[in-house]
């Protein structure tokens, strides 16, 4: 993705992409302290939203908080579902561009009958509904979006989630990264890809994205919908080998984010040779599939590989000729609440 060709920076959507190293870079690592304070005393938290608001930002702060090994109890789930759950004494925290998300202020409405006073918010603009049935709501800094896939909010969002968990435990170590994970953001947006494997992409009849469950592979299976506007699949960690291989096709691609290396020979044989399909890994180092190389940030590494599969995605969106920042059925509210 060039960041100096029309071609790419005419669309809202590439500038929301671009503009995302800068906000990594300045984001405020302590501002969440007060309701951070009050979770820990809890020690449970209930991270919920709809879509790209929730699955990247809170299977990621998931995985981090085991990785870890955080003894705070996180679960995560959509808005309706959680209306049928047991949550009075959860902190509960929910996500939602636009405020007016109406799975989530039905969760909010019931939580506060219910005498739940730990709901907290993150949204993008203030003053919304959603904020006004929460004990406490934030706004995010990165300012409204220009498309309607949404991307720089996802990545603010999953670094408010972080930041968080490590308020909770009185530690600091984001604040000290935030620049190194820029620049290698920056890098994976500016890759060059190589032209062939976009146009196998473009051309695929199913994009597969396989991948650990951290919201990564699955947030991206999401953007292939809303910005290349072909059939896109979630393949959870080793699941494209036991048992979808049945209904795969030779014109599909597998688009695997960070392979486990002693699976690598098990794919190739099921689904490169099995089903004579492509597969394509994304990882920061070589594997034994045509790979695009990205930087490793460590355990930030996820923010680089969705910042990687962003410019795969544009440039197959730009190959098809794809108004990038208008869906023909997709909208920027989803469910919207009305009343």
């Amino acid at each position: 993705m060039n960041s100096n060709d029309e071609k790419y920076t005419g669309y809202g959507l590439t500038r929301d992409m671009l503009a995302t190293p800068g906000i990594v870079r300045h984001f405020n690592t302590t501002r969440m302290q007060e309701t951070a304070a009050e979770v820990a005393k809890l020690g449970k938290l209930f991270l919920t939203g709809e879509g790209s608001s929730r699955i990247f930002p809170a299977k990621n702060l998931m995985r981090t908080a085991l990785e870890q090994g955080r003894p705070i109890n996180l679960h995560t789930e959509a808005g309706r579902q959680a209306q049928e759950y047991q949550l009075a004494d959860w902190a509960v925290f929910a996500l939602s561009n636009s405020g007016r998300t109406a799975e989530v202020i039905g969760l909010f409405k019931k939580l506060a009958e219910a005498g739940n006073n730990h709901r907290y918010s993150l949204t993008a603009f203030a003053d919304s509904r959603l904020e006004s049935l929460a004990n406490r709501g934030y706004v995010l800094e990165c300012g409204e979006e220009g498309a309607v896939a949404a991307t720089k909010s996802v990545i603010e969002q999953a670094l408010f989630y972080l930041a968080l968990l490590e308020n909770i435990y009185g530690e600091s170590n984001l604040a000290g990264q935030l620049d190194t994970l820029a620049d290698a953001m920056q890098e994976a947006l500016a890759l060059e890809i190589d032209s062939q494997m976009i146009a196998d992409i473009a051309n695929a009849g199913t994009i597969y994205w396989a991948g650990r469950n951290d919201g990564v592979a699955e947030e991206l299976t999401l953007k292939t919908n809303e910005i290349t506007r072909k059939r896109s699949d979630y393949l959870e960690g080793t699941y494209a080998v036991h048992g979808i291989e049945e209904v795969m096709n030779q014109d599909d691609v597998v688009l695997w984010i960070d392979p486990y290396a002693d699976s690598e020979e098990k794919f190739q044989e099921v689904l490169g040779k099995g089903v004579g399909l492509k597969i394509i890994a994304i990882a920061d180092r070589d594997t034994i599939f045509p790979t695009i190389k990205i930087p490793s940030a460590g355990n930030l590494s996820t923010f680089v590989q969705m910042c990687a599969g962003w410019n795969i995605l544009v440039e197959v969106g730009i190959l098809l000729g794809i108004d990038l920042d208008k869906p023909e059925r997709a909208r920027k509210v989803g469910n919207e609440f009305v009343g």
